[in-house]
């Protein structure tokens, strides 16, 4: 948030400039304006373009309507941010397809890099797109992204071989085809259609695939050698990827069983991964104890959290045995919250710690969702004794997110806080008393250990009863 805040400052900051350079033209006109005997007009037409490309998609149009010089370096502007927000701001949304259609045919074409139409509720304007990409599509576009309401045949056509040469990025919601020999980044999201997605050797730039909930898809087949960076979701597809598995460094792999699998099936297909991210709402199987290994991944984030499971007793203290598969292991993020609490409680238990080898290279272990269950008590000890070179525990006795910052009303008065529930609230005290008991005393004294509880704030604290209704005090901090 603080780098998105620096972001906006500055891009603030250089319109700001860009405004005193092009006010006085403004007031004086553009034909014999001057600043301290200096024409601005002067300047040559490379710099107009560099400051008129700084501007967002808006303020650029409104300083074309302004300003000559910036209506010449308009044609030639590089970003198109084409949705309702930047196109209809403070107008009829009827005047959607006439305002695309204005700047598309008001622009060369020439000098476009980024591309992004998102018509996520906009059906009447389908039937243009065809047209607005032949318009915009030319060679030179690097990124083009399409995100729609409805299924669309994207049409390869448009992508001429000069076009076809220079997009580096596709990224499609709803629109299943693809055809460029410089690509490197493809992103297909509820492409429905999809039932074999194949990966042509040709595409030898092509580095990062991602794939969202295209239901349909049987089989992932690749055969573009640099292929480094894959993320799928999805059913149960499968997997070949040829050559390029044994060179991928990061994936991130979210559908049933996807923990099992990233234990069984992962190690001997992709060797070489150094970043694994398994997401899961329902594990049938545990991690399975094998020796394949991981020897190069270093960060690992599981997640198994959700409202559903199909073996409400999953056995949490088998995901050690990617303690024992990942011997370069630096950081480990690990989420287990669920709403369920059909574990063993530690307290009163008899505790049977397993040990494993030294674990030389952890350094920063997250657990969220962390309960007083006996289970997850002797995982965390495990992971920590294992773990001689620990430098931080987090351990989070909630689900990760707070919506703000607690403490006193003033922090939060304008944000709306999020229900927790009682039983919520006394589970947080219970874990207090077991970290307490179990695990601060093993942590070593060069680690820090960081407890995070629910929200604090009061109004936080007394929003909703055991039986989901709702107390009379507001959910709102306001």
């Amino acid at each position: 948030m603080a780098l998105q805040s620096e972001q906006q400052q500055t891009q603030s900051e250089s319109v700001a400039r860009v405004d005193e350079i092009v006010l006085p033209c403004q007031r004086v006109g553009d034909d014999d304006s001057q600043t301290s005997g200096f024409s601005i007009l002067d300047l040559p037409e490379d710099i107009w373009r560099h400051i008129h490309s700084l501007m967002p998609m808006d303020v650029a149009a409104s300083a074309a309507c302004l300003s000559r010089a910036f209506l010449t370096s308009w044609r030639c502007y590089p970003k198109f941010d084409l949705n309702p927000d930047t196109l209809c701001r403070g107008t009829d949304q009827t005047n959607l397809r006439c305002g695309v259609d204005s700047i598309l045919r008001n622009h060369s074409g020439i000098g476009l890099k980024i591309l992004d139409i998102n018509l996520w509720h906009e059906k009447s304007c389908i039937p243009y797109i065809d047209s607005w990409l032949q318009l915009a599509v030319t060679p030179g576009i690097e990124e083009i992204t399409l995100t729609l309401c409805e299924e669309y045949n994207f049409p390869c056509s448009v992508l001429s071989d000069g076009a076809r040469n220079s997009v580096r990025s596709l990224d499609l919601t709803n629109s299943p085809s693809s055809n460029s020999l410089a690509m490197e980044h493809l992103c297909l999201q509820d492409c429905e259609e999809i039932i074999i997605l194949k990966i042509p050797s040709v595409l030898q730039q092509f580095s990062y695939l991602e794939v969202y909930g295209c239901w349909n898809v049987q089989a992932v087949e690749n055969k573009a050698p640099n292929l480094t960076r894959f993320l799928l979701s999805g059913k149960d597809e499968k997997l070949s990827l040829g050559e390029a598995s044994q060179m991928m460094k990061a994936f991130t792999f979210d559908r049933t069983d996807a923990v099992y699998y990233g234990r069984a099936e992962l190690p001997s297909m992709m060797p070489n991964l150094e970043s694994l991210v398994l997401s899961s709402f329902s594990e049938v199987h545990t991690a399975p104890m094998l020796p394949t290994k991981f020897l190069n991944l270093k960060h690992l984030a599981i997640q198994i959290c959700g409202r559903t499971y199909s073996s409400p007793s999953y056995d949490y203290f088998s995901l050690v045995s990617f303690l024992d598969a990942c011997p370069s292991m630096e950081t480990w993020y690990l989420n287990v919250y669920q709403d369920r609490s059909e574990y063993e409680s530690v307290f009163g238990a008899s505790l049977h710690f397993r040990q494993l080898p030294e674990h030389l290279k952890l350094k920063s272990v997250e657990i969220v969702g962390f309960k007083s269950a006996k289970i997850l008590v002797e995982l965390t000890c495990c992971i920590v004794k294992s773990a001689t070179s620990l430098e931080r525990l987090t351990v989070n006795t909630f689900d990760g997110l707070r919506s703000c910052s607690g403490g006193n009303n003033s922090d939060c008065r304008d944000v709306m806080c999020r229900p927790i529930r009682k039983a919520v609230l006394k589970e947080a005290s219970r874990v207090m008393v077991a970290i307490r008991r179990y695990i601060e005393d093993i942590v070593p004294a060069t680690a820090k250990l960081t407890v995070l509880e629910p929200c604090p704030c009061p109004r936080c604290r007394s929003t909703h009863k055991d039986d989901g209704s709702v107390d009379e005090m507001s959910a709102s901090c306001s």
